[in-house]
């Protein structure tokens, strides 16, 4: 468990992190989202020590990081994939830090394994690409068998066998009772893995709840409606608040009415429908509606030079 109570970061004038308080359970993934700039790596740094906090406190566990008797067995954490001497291999990098920790060699092994780098557990880390340095990464977050789990953009660099493989180990871990925390900037594949949501903006809460909720309170959902008489029904849906496109003849998505009251006015009015289904906002769509005024950078229309 990692509990974050009242933390403030500042770097001189900037405030990276402001009176944030959060819980990350145990046996379930918790998807870390935020724009840039938003806290989250400073946050993720202050869990494992690289920063102290201005004021508040994080403890893992009930201690803080520093108060903890070996780290690696209780934490382990992927911040910097290409954090690893280049000239060393892979196989004698994890060595280096099962010993410091006391592990047993047969660690070593199991962690290149999982990670899908026995094959190449004896070449030099400075040759790696970026895929291969981010599973190095994975293999010593989990090279201590760490009761939580902190990964930062784990799929950066990845192909997609190594994203599904990162998602199936993030929900293999909280499975077995782990606290599993993932910050990610891919949306699509933060929306299949958590169960859960902690959102930043501009160093702030701006949520903390189940992934299904954060969808549902966003809103901004559409209903998808086919009809024979696709445009009589436009004409009858159109009014103060409604939003209506036409992707293609017949068929009309519709904005501002949920679908029983589609439904209802086209059955008083006689109107066929072979479709009439709700569509729900994407997360990228519902974590863009809810940051939108959090984003520390911001991009105006795109223009092309003549």
């Amino acid at each position: 468990m990692i509990e974050i109570r009242s933390l403030t970061k500042r770097y001189g004038e900037r405030t990276a992190v402001d009176d944030l308080t959060v819980t990350v359970l145990p046996g379930r993934v918790t998807g870390f989202l935020g724009p840039n700039g938003a806290g989250k790596s400073t946050t993720m740094r202050v869990v494992v020590g690289l920063d102290r906090p201005t004021s508040g406190s994080v403890r893992v566990n009930g201690r803080r990081y520093a108060d903890l008797p070996v780290p690696l067995r209780e934490v382990g954490a992927l911040l910097e994939a290409r954090a690893a001497h280049p000239g060393r291999t892979a196989r004698d990098h994890l060595r280096v830090l099962a010993a410091t920790a006391g592990l047993p060699r047969r660690r070593v092994d199991e962690a290149l394994d999982l990670a899908g780098l026995s094959s190449v557990a004896d070449r030099r880390v400075g040759g790696f690409s970026l895929g291969m340095g981010q599973r190095l990464g994975v293999a010593t977050a989990l090279l201590g068998d760490p009761a939580t789990v902190v990964l930062d953009e784990p799929v950066n660099g990845l192909d997609p066998d190594g994203v599904l493989w990162i998602r199936t180990l993030a929900r293999a871990l909280a499975a077995e009772g782990r606290t599993v925390l993932v910050s990610s900037h891919l949306m699509s594949e933060v929306a299949v893995t958590a169960d859960h949501l902690v959102v930043l903006g501009r160093g702030r809460l701006v949520a903390d709840e189940p992934t299904g909720s954060f969808l549902r309170r966003a809103g901004g959902g559409s209903v998808r409606v086919r009809s024979p008489q696709a445009d009589r029904l436009a004409s009858l849906l159109a009014g103060n608040g409604v939003t209506l496109t036409s992707p293609e003849r017949g068929l009309v998505e519709v904005a501002g009415l949920d679908a029983a009251a589609i439904g209802d006015r086209a059955a008083r009015a006689g109107i066929t429908l072979h479709e009439l289904s709700p569509v729900a906002p994407t997360l990228e769509t519902a974590f863009m509606d809810l940051t939108r005024e959090d984003r520390e950078y911001r991009t105006g229309p795109a223009e092309v030079a003549a």
